[in-house]
């Protein structure tokens, strides 16, 4: 009779997680500053782990990539420090200067967490310099076939460095992406991360972002619009540099900067079906302090007793890039899929979703034999490992897993988690 109780709640329990609620889903924008070939300071992805683990985004935005083998090392930090679900985009060398210098050092790309977000689409939108990279992305929801939620999210960089020229450069490379986004529904949420190198709101790039006229205007969440460029009234959105010591890779000169940014588009404050979080745009590490001006951001200028960040996070800041992360977070009505609804057509199948002592699993497709299976709990904890055989039919034992409901994956494969509850 216990354990009929027992599956009685839980079986309730799950028929609840049905019912929408409101998702929170965290975004970080970070320029890795020419990783992983700026090797100045060692152990890097030390410190990137770090603050990954700290924030815990659930889209990981970059810019400054070099190569593929630096693409798969900070996929692996992703899975190891956020998410063992982590995805990244594909890698695609830039475009945009191969008739004439072909360097393609500096690659933008996106790192998802693939229990929450697929990938629908990948665009490359060229300029004369760098790449905008789109990625329509959507969540993954349980009615997301007749009610789909979108996101268009674009990674790029802009032209550096101050004058006339390079910010006439940054405009028509904007401009470049405008044409693109004038293909878009006028209603489409569009979300840019991006180091913008951009002195003023004023400059004609960030104008023709925020222009009204267009079919997709942007909004800067923060609501930070000025001159920002060594002015210390913006100090609390500068971004740039975290350092003053010279020999480190990157700029020096301490924080006089806003370089980078999350925009969203103008629906995504209120209207769209996924929204911009108020209140949530951050610069990781960065804790508003007026004598942080010019300073290294590691030192006793930038945090105190009091602050958000600590110094072992601005240390790790300091180390890894010349830049701060830039953050926000979005929300929306949903229930996000856990994909439940099983049948034999499907390369994973399991054999029921209330278990004792013994789970069944089915795999109909080759690409998942002699893989490993991972178990997580329902506050994302990794709880057992499995590794499947050449047989169609597996057999998980679940003996030493308490009464609750667990997920279960292949990482690396395109496979959704799948759910199961245990009841001894």
């Amino acid at each position: 009779m216990k354990k009929k109780i027992l599956s009685f709640i839980i079986l309730g329990f799950m028929n609840v997680l049905h019912v929408s609620a409101q998702e929170t889903f965290k975004v970080m924008f970070y320029n890795l500053l020419n990783y992983p070939l700026e090797d100045a300071v060692p152990n890097r992805e030390d410190d990137l782990a770090f603050v990954l683990a700290d924030y815990q985004p659930d889209l990981f935005l970059v810019c400054e990539l070099n190569n593929i083998t630096g693409a798969n090392n900070v996929l692996n930090i992703t899975r190891t420090a956020i998410n063992p679900n982590f995805e990244m985009a594909t890698y695609v060398s830039n475009t945009s200067d191969d008739n004439f210098g072909d360097q393609n050092d500096l690659q933008n790309l996106l790192y998802y967490n693939s229990s929450k977000f697929s990938i629908e689409e990948e665009i490359i939108v060229p300029t004369d310099l760098r790449d905008f990279n789109v990625y329509k992305v959507r969540l993954n929801t349980i009615d997301q076939d007749t009610n789909p939620i979108d996101v268009y999210i674009i990674v790029c960089h802009l032209k550096a460095s101050s004058g006339t020229q390079n910010a006439q450069r940054r405009f028509e490379m904007v401009l470049e992406l405008d044409s693109y986004l004038e293909t878009l529904p006028s209603d489409s949420n569009v979300l840019l991360g991006g180091d913008l190198n951009i002195y003023t709101a004023s400059e004609s790039a960030f104008q023709e972002l925020l222009d009204s006229s267009d079919d997709i205007t942007f909004a800067d969440p923060a609501n930070r619009i000025g001159s920002w460029n060594n002015n210390p009234n913006f100090v609390d959105v500068f971004t740039q540099s975290t350092r003053t010591q010279t020999g480190l890779g990157g700029t020096t000169g301490g924080f006089d900067d806003r370089f980078d940014f999350i925009l969203t588009s103008e629906n995504m404050l209120g209207s769209a079906n996924i929204t911009y979080v108020p209140g949530s745009y951050k610069v990781y590490g960065n804790n508003g302090l007026s004598s942080c001006y010019n300073s290294a951001i590691n030192s006793s200028n930038c945090g105190n007793t009091d602050s958000e960040f600590s110094f072992e996070i601005r240390d790790a800041l300091h180390n890894f890039s010349d830049h701060l992360p830039v953050t926000l977070s979005l929300e929306a009505d949903v229930t996000l899929s856990t994909n439940n609804d099983f049948d034999l057509t499907r390369d994973i199948v399991l054999s029921k979703n209330l278990v004792d002592s013994k789970l069944d699993i089915y795999i109909h497709s080759p690409k998942y034999l002699k893989q490993q299976l991972y178990i997580h709990n329902q506050l994302g904890q990794l709880v057992k490992t499995f590794q499947t055989n050449h047989n169609q039919k597996q057999t998980l034992n679940t003996d030493t897993l308490s009464d609750g409901i667990y997920f279960i994956r292949f990482y690396g494969s395109n496979t959704k988690a799948l759910k199961f509850v245990v009841s001894h």
